[in-house]
């Protein structure tokens, strides 16, 4: 049998299962706690003793433990530079999309961020616009959605003019998304909403990378959608989005 030391790094969260498919029997484990080489944190799930875990450590045991999982929606947007505006005060929030429920425990064991499961994706493909960014001293790769993926799963959740004025303004800043990857994720996204309001976010950017897109390739549906109530209607995209103020800016921003 390795020794603990050997297997099991320093931020590693890990549960009886991970540790028997690594050579420690009901017993080994239960000798390690007493010696205080391993601490519980929650039922069921140890480490090894040191600092303050960090939300990044927690996500990446996840996918250790079998959790398919990436950081995506305003938290990707974060990451990549494009959020903005930040939530005045409390403790700051992770979104997470994930393959199937994130247990309870995961806000037990850190309190610098409070991690938070969404609801639904609008994607069935769980690889496509994903990517690996390296954290801590074992370069653990934590997955974020990419820009391109985290702006549609931004548009999957909107519902008020307030939020829609948040995410156009992001948007001026993505100048640079890759028209190939949006092409792929546009075609994939199973949501009708998120791609017409993505489209229609676009448009009013005047990106380049907006002319590269084929919009007849992309299911947008059929009949209207109503994004926010007593709004401007959108021929092009049969959405009714918020309308502009006499200075062509969109009304009800912030």
């Amino acid at each position: 049998m390795a020794a603990l030391d050997a297997v099991l790094r320093e931020g590693l969260l890990v549960n009886r299962a991970w540790l028997q498919d690594h050579g420690f029997d009901r017993p080994a484990v239960d000798y390690y706690l007493r010696s205080g080489k391993l601490e519980g944190v929650a039922h069921g799930v140890y480490r090894k003793p040191g600092p303050a875990l960090k939300w990044q450590a927690v996500v990446y045991s996840l996918s250790e433990l079998g959790y398919r999982l990436h950081v995506g929606h305003l938290s990707a947007l974060a990451f990549h530079g494009f959020q903005h505006y930040l939530e005045l005060g409390g403790t700051a929030e992770v979104l997470l999309y994930s393959d199937k429920h994130l247990p309870g425990w995961i806000n037990d064991v850190q309190n610098a961020s409070r991690l938070v499961e969404m609801k639904r994706s609008p994607f069935a493909d769980l690889e496509l616009g994903i990517q690996d960014v390296p954290f801590g001293t074992w370069d653990w790769p934590v997955r974020y959605a990419s820009p391109e993926r985290a702006f549609l799963e931004l548009n999957s959740t909107v519902s008020s003019a307030e939020e829609i004025g948040r995410a156009q303004l992001m948007m001026e800043g993505a100048a640079n998304l890759k028209p190939t990857l949006l092409q792929s994720l546009l075609q994939e996204c199973r949501q009708v909403k998120a791609k017409r309001l993505f489209l229609w976010m676009a448009r009013e950017q005047r990106h380049s990378w907006y002319r590269h897109i084929d919009k007849a390739k992309i299911d947008l549906g059929s009949g209207k959608r109503q994004i926010v109530k007593g709004g401007a209607f959108d021929d092009e995209f049969s959405i009714t989005v918020p309308g502009k103020d006499e200075g062509g800016q969109t009304e009800s921003v912030l």
